[in-house]
């Protein structure tokens, strides 16, 4: 009993999944057939009980379709509300209950009900259905084995909406994770370099004032070294407060940068061929932002490897521009044009990474063959 009361508990506590999706194309093409389907039903049938009353309810179900989602359990207590009226007035008047084919539409709403709606909502929801269900079974009783192929054809798409939410669920937990891993290297890597930049300051502010008696002029120098360095530590610092970031030690190892983009072409081996171009002055590129080409290029071409089929070429380009610089990384391997891993995280981790530091990030396949990413990130860290 204390199991089944825990279990209670936990589903009241439950709040609506997130981000239902807005009405959509495809729900105004099965709500327009549906309702066809109901008219040319409704029409032609001979047998319906209560003509009028059946259409009335059969369209109105299938309008409240277009609803399911945002508002489910005001959808399924109006229509299985509605049944359970009928059913009732149906068991009173003791003649036989209507129902149009096209009703068929009503599996839809457990799903949509466990789908998107809280824990109170689906309990609430819940009990419409089983009482409706329970209310048909007695009033047109056929058989026990209808009965449960009947309560089946209820119940069973509500145990495939929780299935795909706790699935869905599990899947934004993942992706919350590697986020939060990707912000917390990020802030690893900003505090190795927020502290060269502050001891930079330091060593440069001790020689000054060794010098400025003597060497008004060097002194002078060193304060221009300074402002520079203090500008730079800024910008890095703006860029880490916005970052996550766990207690943990940071790493004793110098991260690497956009030096080391050739050690990737020799770490692949020679299928496929990795060629590495970089073009344009990177002496004064930020090291957060070096650290981040040199993470975006070894997963893009790790990603290529893997799942470029037939591919014999990867080419690693780099464009330092005046405020900017530009990371291509393309294959030739067989065109796509769904992603090649859809449940990998490596473009999730790859787009935060870009987005942290202020630039923007794209991947898809090409237009006549293989896949590309395209980052471009300012040439020192913007935080967002």
């Amino acid at each position: 009993m204390g199991m089944v009361r825990n279990a209670v508990r936990s589903l009241l506590a439950e709040p609506r999944a997130p981000d239902p999706p807005k009405r959509v194309w495809r729900d105004w093409v099965l709500v327009a057939g549906l309702l066809t389907a109901v008219v040319l039903e409704g029409v032609l049938r001979e047998d319906v009980v209560w003509r009028p009353v059946a259409l009335v309810l059969a369209v109105a179900t299938v309008c409240a379709l277009l609803w399911r989602r945002i508002y489910p359990l005001a959808v399924v207590a109006a229509v299985f509300g509605a049944l359970i009226v009928v059913n009732l007035v149906a068991l009173i008047s003791g003649e036989a209950t209507f129902g149009l084919y096209t009703m068929i539409c009503v599996v839809l709403l457990p799903y949509s009900l466990v789908r998107w709606g809280s824990g109170r909502e689906i309990l609430i929801g819940l009990a419409f259905i089983l009482v409706a269900l329970v209310l048909g079974i007695i009033s047109d009783f056929t058989g026990y084995g209808e009965a449960a192929a009947g309560s089946m054809f209820l119940l069973f798409p509500a145990t495939v909406g929780a299935a795909v939410r706790y699935w869905w669920s599990a899947r934004v937990r993942e992706l919350d994770q590697v986020r939060l891993r990707e912000r917390e290297q990020l802030a690893r890597e900003l505090h190795d370099t927020v502290a060269h930049h502050v001891s930079a300051i330091v060593i440069r502010a001790q020689a000054g004032r060794a010098v400025a008696a003597t060497r008004p002029e060097a002194a002078v120098d060193a304060l221009a070294i300074i402002e520079a360095e203090g500008t730079r530590t800024l910008a890095e610092m703006r860029t880490m407060v916005g970052v996550l970031r766990d207690d943990g030690t940071a790493a004793l190892a110098p991260q690497p940068g956009v030096a080391d983009l050739e050690r990737l072409a020799r770490s692949v081996g020679d299928r496929p061929r990795v060629e590495v171009e970089v073009s344009g002055d990177l002496d004064d590129l930020g090291p957060a932002v070096g650290a981040a080409i040199y993470r975006i290029a070894q997963e893009s071409i790790t990603n290529a490897v893997r799942h470029a089929r037939q591919a014999t070429r990867i080419d690693v380009r780099l464009t330092s521009y005046d405020d900017s610089v530009r990371l291509t990384v393309r294959d030739d391997g067989e065109a796509t044009s769904a992603p090649r891993n859809p449940l990998g995280y490596g473009l999730v981790g790859m787009t935060e990474r870009a987005t942290l530091l202020g630039g923007t990030f794209a991947a898809g396949p090409d237009s006549d063959r293989g896949w590309s990413v395209d980052v471009v990130l300012p040439r020192t860290a913007v935080g967002r």
